[in-house]
């Protein structure tokens, strides 16, 4: 297998669209480091994100750097160049170290049947029975269903192998992280589809460090789990299964790990997710995505003033382009029109209002999960205020940043990875609400 850059045991994907969050996320993991958790940020932006916002991949590069020197972090970070494909993936080259390849225009169109003939033929050793520790019983794979999962998957394969190679011609193998994203797709692979895949990988000599499969249920953008948490423990937990066994047997590299695309928020499957990882003293990389800029709209509606008024115009924008905004995202928002207060009476929303409706506490009658989820796919009417938007984040950035480390630590962080003190936090949350009453 190629050389490759290490990644650590449990890394955060961290969004940041207008580039000013920086050190208010990397303080959520100095905050985890002193209670033990080890937690390696890496900053992620999209082809589309920059396309946007107007920003360049450099940016996020001098931000991370930025934020590290500022806080003394002296643990391993990175950049990623998130959902690249090989039409975009030049520009990241030279600021990225951190690569998210996304094949999903690939998934499901069908391979030359040569090739697919090629892989089986290569690949004796998943014919049959296949006993994998921790699966409740061995997986039993025909040559036929390996051809069908090849005709499915491998294009998409050999799409990540090209993707991978143009980058390490430029950049070198050694200095970058690989992921490759299969999230999209029509139903969540099964344990030996993914390991047909895994050893199709392992084929294209891509060091992979971290694989985003498809899992059971809804992942909505900024919003809890919607699905059956126990499938998705179940899946989760073979997902673990397969991967170890297919590390030992493919010789990919000992770091790989599961990564969870737009994982902020769901709070639900957080301690089904702590708990696979012990059983399998496994790793895991967690995309938070847009969470931050959410926690910009809150901190600016509870400053008041000018704050809350921009964030009352960029829902008013937002609510008046609905369908627009929404359309690109179809598959990852649910949103009940019903739902959605107008911009009238968002208008007269004073603070509390508007922060109790967009902030993500389900104790909160007033929380609404429509109304975050436009907000969440609405950062270009932000993006198109231009210097207004970009100043009020540099005069609210104290009470912005208490907010995006406070979410970031809190909410996702702890309860993730710290159980015990997340158990005591919940115990000592109504105590504390009623002394500052």
């Amino acid at each position: 297998m190629n050389s490759y850059l290490p990644l650590g045991k449990i890394s955060f994907g961290m969004g940041d669209r207008f580039g000013h969050q920086g050190k208010a996320q990397l303080r959520a993991c100095v905050q985890a480091m002193e209670l033990g958790a080890e937690v390696i940020p890496v900053w992620n932006k999209s082809n589309r994100e920059h396309g946007f916002i107007g920003t360049e991949p450099a940016s996020l590069r001098a931000e991370a750097d930025a934020a590290v020197k500022a806080l003394g972090w002296k643990k391993s970070y990175h950049v990623d160049a998130d959902h690249i494909r090989l039409e975009t993936v030049d520009r990241f080259i030279a600021p990225s170290d951190f690569f998210t390849i996304d094949v999903a225009d690939t998934i499901g169109k069908p391979a030359d049947a040569a090739r697919v003939k090629a892989f089986v033929d290569r690949h004796p050793e998943l014919t049959g029975k296949i006993a994998i520790p921790h699966l409740d019983q061995p997986i039993d794979i025909s040559r036929a269903e390996i051809g069908r999962v090849a005709g499915k998957f491998l294009l998409a394969v050999q799409d990540a192998g090209r993707i991978y190679r143009h980058i390490a011609q430029a950049k070198g193998e050694a200095n970058f992280i690989t992921e490759v994203s299969m999230d999209e797709t029509d139903s969540p692979q099964t344990p030996h589809e993914l390991l047909i895949i895994l050893a199709a990988l392992a084929d294209e000599q891509i060091p992979l460090q971290t694989i985003a499969p498809k899992f059971t249920g809804r992942f909505n953008k900024g919003v809890d789990y919607a699905g059956d948490v126990q499938q998705f423990e179940k899946e989760f937990n073979e997902d673990l299964a397969v991967i170890a066994f297919a590390i030992r047997k493919y010789g990919l590299p000992p770091s790989l790990k599961l990564s969870v695309h737009s994982g902020s928020d769901k709070f639900s499957i957080y301690e089904p997710i702590r708990r696979a990882l012990k059983k399998f003293n496994a790793g895991v990389h967690l995309k938070t995505a847009g969470t931050t800029w959410l926690e910009e709209l809150i901190g600016l509606a509870e400053a008041g003033g000018d704050g809350l008024e921009i964030a009352r115009e960029i829902y008013a924008f937002a609510i008046e382009h609905v369908d627009e905004f929404c359309a690109p995202y179809a598959a990852v928002i649910d949103i009940d029109k019903s739902k959605l207060p107008t911009a009238l009476t968002v208008n007269h929303w004073n603070s509390r209002q508007f922060v109790s409706a967009l902030r993500h506490d389900q104790e909160n009658p007033l929380f609404n999960p429509s109304f975050r989820q436009l907000l969440h796919v609405s950062f270009k009417v932000a993006a198109k205020k231009g210097d207004r938007y970009l100043n009020a984040l540099k005069k609210h950035e104290t009470i912005i940043a208490r907010n995006v480390t406070e979410n970031l630590f809190e909410r996702h962080i702890r309860p993730l990875l710290l159980a015990e003190t997340a158990k005591i936090a919940r115990q000592e949350k109504p105590r504390l609400e009623a002394v500052t009453a």
